[in-house]
């Protein structure tokens, strides 16, 4: 008999994941891969603009096309065929959503931000011989990427707080009754976009960084030589820049007559002014430039303040919780030191970080060996109670306090 093969695809704004299942639910195969919808704007801002402006039948064919593209990956890496795939399920934020379904966008980049298709749905994909499952939407702001982790994390304790690190930043806070959730606009940075040396999550891609007393000793995927910087190497890297004094605590980077060890031999410069030099051989070159740590420093702020924004929604402290799942593109296991020494969370809750490879691909993967509860899975997406941020004064306060790297409690 042929295998049978599970499909789970996370169609993130700046990467595209998937994963491939047998019926015992191991995993046979999984890849990731930008977005080819970055070519109409790095945020879905700028993508359901274009949208409008008539390019909406172009984003879904380029989607499209990057889901074909990441299928025959995952199908080669386990020598299987697209007749083998008998079950396939997605989620995304909500631009990603409708944009992949060609549905208007009006609704959702303008007031009164809601999504013409909210429900558990499925469409017809070509590169597929079965239906793509679509995950449902919570709001205009929460999408069925979110609804996805939770699906996961379902048995969860009171006082659970889930980051989904990525260009969206979707953040749940579990009080015990209901599930409070919220986004932010991180920006691509988390995923290796917009950076001059990022790259996603791939063999070749420095996942870890560390200062080794006057080295720095890269940890790169797949162990060969370095390529670029994945969204977990770009915090370690800025992390190690800042106990090291390469980096201030305004995210400057430093001048060389400022440091008086060895470890001057990593600052740099380049056309566009002062860079922090990780590595160099005759082909590759891995620099942080001083924008590169603006976009960490624009990201890392936005989940900060949102983190900080819908506790107090909540009506709960971060003593109060039981702990912090961090996935996503930080779902690598990573020292929390690091996480607390570019304040990327209040300190509190940086003590009960737990790290979560994939959480939105666990969800699906749960969701597809459960036999498909598709039932269960819009009232999930229903129960949940949503709050906006974007343009509040709280969060925007917030965010502002949060730029620096200074550790705050």
């Amino acid at each position: 008999m042929a295998q049978q093969l599970f499909l789970a695809l996370d169609l993130g704004t700046t990467t595209l994941g998937g994963r491939l299942l047998n019926c015992a639910g191991e995993v046979c195969a999984e890849a990731s891969q930008f977005n080819p919808q970055e070519c109409y704007g790095a945020d879905v801002l700028r993508r359901m603009e274009a949208a409008v402006a008539g390019n909406g039948e172009l984003l879904q064919q380029t989607m499209l096309r990057g889901i074909e593209s990441l299928v025959a990956i995952l199908l080669h890496q386990c020598s299987g065929e697209r007749e083998h795939i008998v079950a396939a399920a997605a989620a995304g934020n909500p631009a990603i959503t409708s944009l992949l379904q060609g549905l208007p966008v009006e609704k959702l980049l303008y007031p009164p931000h809601r999504p013409a298709q909210m429900l558990v749905t499925a469409i017809d994909v070509d590169a597929l011989p079965v239906p793509l499952l679509l995950f449902p939407l919570v709001s205009g702001y929460v999408g069925g990427d979110l609804v996805a982790v939770l699906y996961q994390f379902a048995d969860c304790a009171p006082g659970t707080f889930l980051v989904d690190v990525g260009t969206n930043g979707e953040m749940a806070l579990f009080d015990g009754e209901q599930w409070w959730v919220t986004s932010v606009a991180a920006g691509p940075a988390f995923e290796g976009g917009n950076i001059s040396c990022g790259m996603v999550a791939d063999n070749g891609a420095v996942t870890g960084v560390q200062l080794d007393h006057d080295r720095l000793k890269l940890t790169v995927r797949g162990g060969g030589l370095p390529l670029g910087l994945c969204g977990s190497g770009l915090l370690e890297a800025i992390s190690v820049g800042v106990v090291s004094g390469l980096i201030a605590s305004d995210g400057t980077i430093a001048d060389v007559d400022d440091i008086d060890n060895n470890l001057i031999r990593y600052l740099d410069h380049n056309e566009q002014g002062s860079t922090l030099c990780l590595y160099r051989d005759a082909t590759t070159r891995i620099e942080l430039t001083q924008d590169d740590i603006r976009q960490f420093q624009l990201a890392k702020g936005a989940v900060y303040a949102g983190a900080e924004c819908l506790l107090s929604r909540a009506g709960m402290t971060a003593e109060e919780l039981d702990a912090v799942v961090v996935t996503g593109a930080l779902g690598f296991s990573m020292q929390r030191e690091a996480l607390k020494n570019v304040a990327m969370l209040p300190l509190n809750m940086i003590e009960k970080v737990i790290f979560y490879d994939g959480g939105v691909l666990a969800g699906l993967s749960r969701y597809l060996c459960a036999g498909g509860e598709a039932d269960k899975l819009q009232d999930l997406a229903d129960s949940l109670r949503s709050y906006p941020l974007s343009g509040t004064p709280h969060f925007e306060k917030a965010f502002v306090d949060a730029l620096n790297f200074s550790v705050r409690a």
